[in-house]
């Protein structure tokens, strides 16, 4: 075979492979995104469920890093606590050596060329039939999986009796097996897909282009090489994310150092037991039995370092939480997956709302400086652009109806709490007005009625904070109503006060328009109440709020 037809056959071969890859785990991470929530939150108690929930649900979606992604979401969110979330970071590292199974046993021991096309068939009438739908995402995934298999079939047609007229590099010296290891790392950085070198490495043994110590290197590299993937991702995230790629490099690392060090001894391991599976005859099965034993023997290693590793993590990574204007939950990875691009986008919303509520309790205590005010309000303005930012970059090709329509909502609603914080210093400035008319002859008096305008105003305020517990339609009705009664004696008090002298006119302007400007602010809060519990909260047995605005 001549080069030319080596490299079109490998360039193709890997094209393939990564199309149906993508194409795939796009469908399932579709299809199963709501399900990934679910039972991350459920099965993640103990190392050992987080363990097995990060094995068994890298294997159902053939995705590593939605997994990982889902993860650092709930770690975000306060559900996960990185103890929890390192467990299932280890356990996709296993989960994730299904692919190679996949390859080695499906992919290289059966005839797939004739199921394959079938299945690209079926899948994209699923596809079509089903668009925005689950349907729809499992018929993706199922084409997918069959571009995928054609892949694998050129790969094997490229490599099938090459042995004799190219190698490379062998060995079982020190310099050959750190040239195997690089060749595996460099594939997976030019790649973008341990994966994709898995299958090259396997696709390889198989054609006999590469001995079991050197396709065992080149899979020790391909790990490693996905650490790089890893750190690029958490450059600017936040800074659970960066902890989590940080376990993931110090995982891998770790697990690829041992492994080399003992590599003899393992192989040796590998070859008896390849013996007593009936492997003998299959070199990539053999690899892929491999690379399943090292992945298992990592989470041995970390063990009985985890804990460790959870305290040095958690002590890393801080400087970026102390600047409350920063996103702390919109992290770039989870846009892979738009379930859980949602649930950051309502947990950042939240966070811009209930410091937007604490801005209004400040206004209403009177005792807050404008200038202090000023600089929350900011905070508030520049997490609600950049909110607006990530909905932007949000890919809605990808998204349900359902979950389309969903973004509108919540980009309403985070306006709804920067208003509310810019009327609470709109407040906060008169109220300051209003002080500097005060005199000996001139006396600043709010009176009774602003009291019990305050105390009603907080009492609703307590149902508006997302920070808070889940709104009841009912009570936040009937504390809106209070608050609204109180306003109107608060008003008709200060037009009094204006009209008998016991306030001058500058000052009754300035406290009327302090007044309106808490009303506004309180009807603000309430709307932004409405909608999170309207549209953004899951399901739960208190009477939602239904009334929009």
């Amino acid at each position: 075979m001549s080069v030319a037809a080596l490299l079109g056959g490998l360039v193709g071969g890997v094209g393939l492979f990564l199309l149906g890859m993508g194409l795939m785990t796009d469908g399932l991470k579709l299809a199963a995104g709501p399900a990934l929530e679910r039972i991350l939150a459920r099965s993640t108690r103990t190392r050992w469920r987080g363990l097995l929930s990060g094995i068994l649900i890298t294997a159902l979606v053939q995705s590593s890093s939605a997994v990982t992604v889902a993860a650092i979401g709930f770690v975000n969110a306060g559900l996960l606590n990185l103890s929890q979330a390192l467990w299932v970071l280890f356990g996709t590292n296993v989960g994730t050596t299904m692919t190679g199974w996949l390859v080695a046993v499906v992919g290289l021991e059966f005839k797939i060329d004739a199921m394959a096309l079938p299945m690209i068939g079926l899948g994209m009438i699923l596809r079509l039939t089903g668009e925005g739908g689950r349907r729809g995402a499992l018929g993706m995934a199922l084409a997918g999986l069959g571009v995928l298999f054609l892949g694998i079939d050129m790969l094997r047609t490229t490599f099938s009796g090459l042995s004799s007229a190219f190698a490379l590099p062998q060995g079982t010296g020190a310099v050959d097996v750190v040239l195997q290891v690089v060749v595996g790392l460099i594939l997976t950085v030019l790649m973008q897909s341990s994966s994709a070198s898995l299958a090259v490495a396997l696709t390889a043994a198989q054609g006999g282009l590469l001995t079991m110590e050197g396709a065992a290197a080149v899979a020790i590299g391909a790990n490693i090489g996905t650490t790089i993937k890893a750190m690029l991702a958490s450059i600017g995230a936040t800074p659970n994310a960066r902890r989590a790629a940080a376990a993931h490099v110090i995982f891998n690392l770790l697990t690829g150092v041992v492994a080399l060090a003992i590599l003899p001894w393992l192989l040796a391991g590998i070859e008896l037991a390849s013996r007593w599976l009936a492997l003998e005859s299959s070199p990539a099965a053999k690899l892929a039995l491999f690379h399943t034993v090292f992945n298992v023997l990592g989470v041995i290693l970390m063990w009985p370092l985890a804990a460790r590793l959870t305290v040095f993590l958690e002590r890393r990574f801080r400087r970026r939480e102390d600047d409350e204007a920063l996103p702390r939950y919109l992290d770039g990875t989870v846009l892979a997956v738009p379930a859980l691009a949602l649930g950051a986008l309502e947990r950042e919303v939240r966070r811009a709302g209930s410091m937007a509520i604490r801005l209004f309790r400040e206004a209403l205590a009177e005792n807050a400086r404008p200038q202090e005010m000023s600089r929350i309000q900011f905070t508030v303005s520049r997490l609600n652009q950049a909110i607006a930012d990530f909905i932007v970059r949000l890919n809605r090709s990808g998204m349900s109806a359902e979950s389309a329509a969903r973004l509108p909502r919540v980009l309403r609603t985070s306006r709804y709490f920067e208003a509310v914080a810019d009327l609470s210093v709109e407040a906060t400035e008169a109220v300051f007005e209003a002080k500097s008319f005060a005199g000996p002859e001139v006396p600043e008096i709010p009176g009774t009625a602003y009291i019990e305008f305050r105390q009603q105003t907080l009492a609703l305020l307590a149902l508006c904070d997302p920070a808070g517990r889940e709104t009841v339609a009912d009570a936040l009705e009937r504390a809106a109503r209070e608050a609204e009664d109180a306003y109107q004696t608060l008003k008709a008090q200060l037009l009094e006060a204006g009209a008998d002298g016991r306030l001058s006119a500058g000052a009754m302007d300035a406290r009327l328009r302090a007044a309106s400007a808490l009303h506004r602010a309180m009807d603000q809060a309430v709307k932004g109440a409405r909608m999170l519990a309207a549209g953004m909260s899951p399901p739960s047995a208190g009477r939602r709020i239904e009334r929009h605005e």
